[in-house]
């Protein structure tokens, strides 16, 4: 299962800087961190089509029910995937724990103590800071390895001949849409 949400920061001109975050409930790995001004659906499905891609296919994508999740392309383009999203109750965010602890993380190691002067800084420095978070930061709830070292030891302890194609789906990423033809709202 992995978990995605968004938050906002600006930079030191007042400009806006959206991030979004995809994490893997049970690697802790970041899997994306992007930093835009703004992001449209069509970026988040081309992000997910990414992972899909690389990663494989999740069975499940946890969220708050903000508008940018209950978008009609990505929802659509999520079932296609075979994927069902979980929204935790409004006004709950305990609920999404592993969001919550991650972008308190990311807020109190980078966003809180940075003044952006560009995008293209924010940029750098995500993803300077998420190959830190998923190399070289051990996690006391992953036996003190880092997501990176847990992820590999979890793949290096399934043989490949019992791998199910794409992890838990037999849909290729190729198989799926990577365009919409809806209206794609942001």
């Amino acid at each position: 299962m992995w978990t995605w949400d968004f938050i906002h920061d600006r930079t030191a001109e007042g400009r806006p800087l959206k991030w979004l975050s995809i994490v893997d409930e049970y690697t802790w790995e970041c899997l994306a961190l992007e930093v835009e001004r703004g992001i449209t659906s069509r970026r988040v499905i081309d992000v997910l089509a990414e992972l899909f891609r690389i990663r494989g296919v999740p069975k499940h994508i946890r969220s708050d029910n903000g508008s940018e999740f209950i978008a009609d392309a990505i929802q659509r383009w999520l079932g296609l995937a075979g994927v069902e999203t979980l929204y935790v109750e409004p006004a709950s965010p305990w609920e999404n724990g592993y969001a919550e602890s991650f972008h308190s993380r990311l807020r109190s190691e980078l966003t809180d103590g940075e003044e952006f002067a560009s995008l293209a800084e924010a940029k750098h420095l995500a993803d300077a800071w998420r190959l830190e978070y998923n190399h070289r930061r051990p996690h006391s709830s992953l036996g003190y390895q880092t997501p990176a070292e847990f992820a590999a030891g979890c793949a290096a302890s399934v043989p490949v001949a019992t791998l199910p194609p794409l992890q838990q789906h037999s849909r290729k990423p190729e198989d799926l849409p990577l365009t919409v033809t809806q209206p794609i709202l942001s």
